[in-house]
């Protein structure tokens, strides 16, 4: 049963010119934007080009590195806990490999550990939600890997690098695009249920910023098909996972460049754990319910940036979180689902971004960054958007495109997750379009690796300490590209998990467990001046009284 019926009247007008546009805009060429046009149009709408957003981080390792306020208000905060009232001679948990996270970074680092040697019960995933409940289940529209003829690992970088705004790590991003045919090959012989052809060959589309068609895709379903196949891997394997048991502070040696272990909080008995282990891997994921200036977002409800909390205070470095990724296409109405994810998958099949008058006024798949600017100034600068009756702008994705161009049916064969939400509500994707605006999507930044996945602090590598997946920055740059954090979750999943196995194997003991690093983070908090009811992490965000999102976003002033 539909929650509501469709459309308002006056919406209703408004689509009835996007319907008397299509034909002529099917003919219609939209041409890219140039490199210049490109920054131009950032430095104007991007909301990460704003005054007044963000601010230096006063201390610690990054000190000086410009972050949005909401992520400075939790890297300056004070612990959750005093190191006097943890008991660290009582060892809850005594492992050789500890991953904190439990989605596809975390869940294939696991899997990668245990193929290389470590004991399924000797490793162990802690998770703050229920195993999988991660970004990875909620990622639409396909990963990306150069394996055709046509195409090459090295156009591959050379778009993931364009696309970054030439800010990436080039050895991080030279690993990603050299594992990445064989990360298909792997998930497919896992178990994973590619889109292809009745012929066998492997379905490839394009996506926003690249050169050539090379997403793989499981419908619109891809991040959940292949957490399907991980999370089963891993019970196979007899691999422990600890539910509702966020990582609240990890644990460092006397020497404060050795990770040990981590100090877990069960949200179910408020107890903390005490796990100590040989080498910890980071794979929390990334901000969205930070709700960067008030945006709504695509991410799921743990995504609060605890693991760069917890890296910092040890010592890691941090990269590029000055940016962060707005999707183009989030859900403007209605209100039941503001925010949620239309995947870049629409565009890459037809569908055309239009305006209050009809109009294409930006190429669908132009890069996430400048496609999501160019709403923006549609909406607040030209006035070209459609208001909705609670006051959120959008501006159209002409959905029924899809099947005009690749045939009746495709929609509800490639597309089936954008078609049921919507059926929901009344709205028939393949006959009406839907009205979509920029969502917070991913933090393009995070702690700093190499290509082993091994945490970097000022002193080069921290001793014991592993990351993956979206928690780290580097690989994307200023600006990420669809299908490309499904494969980094997997390639760096996997480099950390081997790398991290490697080490305990090369005869390492059990380190000593200590929170020494505490008392000199809360000494530079002192100094600064900041307010001792400031906590980190959030664990869960907040969401009552003054705390509810507000329909408008204050983005530009009209």
């Amino acid at each position: 049963m539909s929650q509501k019926i469709g459309y308002p009247d006056y919406m209703r007008e408004y689509i009835k010119i996007v319907e008397e546009t299509r034909e002529r805009r099917l003919k219609e060429r939209y041409r890219r934007l140039s490199s210049d046009e490109r920054l131009e149009l950032l430095k104007t709408w991007h909301p990460d080009y704003k005054e007044g957003t963000k601010r230096p981080i006063k201390i610690g390792p990054s000190a000086g590195l410009m972050v949005p306020h909401e992520v400075a208000n939790l890297i300056e905060a004070y612990p959750l806990i005093d190191p006097n009232d943890i008991d660290l001679s009582r060892i809850d948990y005594d492992v050789d490999v500890l991953i904190i996270g439990s989605g596809g970074a975390g869940t294939s680092a696991a899997i990668w550990a245990n193929i290389e040697g470590i004991p399924a019960e000797n490793i162990l995933i802690t998770t703050k939600l229920r195993f999988g409940d991660a970004n990875t289940k909620m990622a639409q529209g396909g990963i990306q890997a150069a394996d055709r003829p046509n195409d090459s690992p090295a156009r591959h970088f050379l778009d993931i690098m364009g696309g970054g705004l030439y800010a990436n790590d080039p050895e991080l991003v030279r690993e990603l695009v050299r594992d990445a045919p064989f990360i298909i090959k792997w998930l497919e012989d896992l178990g994973v249920i590619f889109d292809k052809e009745p012929d066998g060959t492997m379905i490839e589309v394009s996506g926003g910023g690249a050169s050539r068609n090379r997403m793989h895709s499981c419908k619109d379903y891809t991040g959940l098909e292949i957490m399907r196949v991980l999370m089963d891997e891993a019970l196979n394997r007899g691999i422990n996972v600890l539910e509702f048991s966020p990582a609240i502070e990890l644990l460092t040696d006397d020497s404060g460049n050795r990770v040990t272990g981590a100090i877990l909080w069960n949200m179910e008995t408020k107890e903390y754990y005490i796990a100590r282990a040989k080498a910890v891997i980071l794979a929390t994921g990334g901000y969205g319910r930070l709700h960067i200036q008030n945006f709504p977002t695509t991410n799921h409800y743990g995504a609060t940036m605890d693991g760069v909390v917890l890296a910092y205070r040890v010592g890691a470095k941090l990269r590029d979180l000055d940016a962060t990724q707005y999707h183009p296409t989030g859900a403007a109405y209605p209100d039941q689902i503001l925010g949620l994810l239309i995947t870049e998958k629409v565009r890459s099949m037809g569908a055309q971004l239009v305006n209050i008058d009809g109009e294409q006024f930006v190429y669908p798949l132009e890069t996430r960054d400048a496609v999501s600017a160019a709403i923006i100034r549609e909406c607040y600068g030209r006035n070209k958007g459609v208001v909705t009756p609670t006051g959120v702008r959008g501006v159209w994705l002409d959905t029924p495109m899809v099947d005009i161009i690749r045939g009746e049916g495709a929609t509800k064969r490639y597309l089936s997750s954008v078609y049921r939400m919507y059926s929901r509500f009344g709205i028939d994707v393949t006959k009406e379009p839907i009205l979509v605006f920029p969502t917070l999507h991913y933090m393009n930044g995070g702690v700093c690796i190499n290509k082993y996945g091994q945490v970097l602090g000022v002193n080069g590598i921290i001793e014991g300490f592993f990351a993956a997946g979206e928690v780290t920055g580097g690989v994307h740059g200023k600006n990420r590209l669809m299908g490309n954090s499904l494969l980094e979750i997997l390639v760096y999943g996997r480099r950390a998990g081997i790398s991290a196995a490697k080490y305990v194997k090369s005869g390492v003991s059990p380190g000593k467990l200590t929170l020494n690093h505490i008392p000199k983070y809360v000494e530079e908090l002192e100094k600064i001046g900041v307010q001792k009811d400031r906590r980190a992490p959030m664990l869960l965000p907040e969401y009552r009284g003054e705390k509810v999102l507000s329909k408008a976003i204050p983005i530009f002033p009209i």
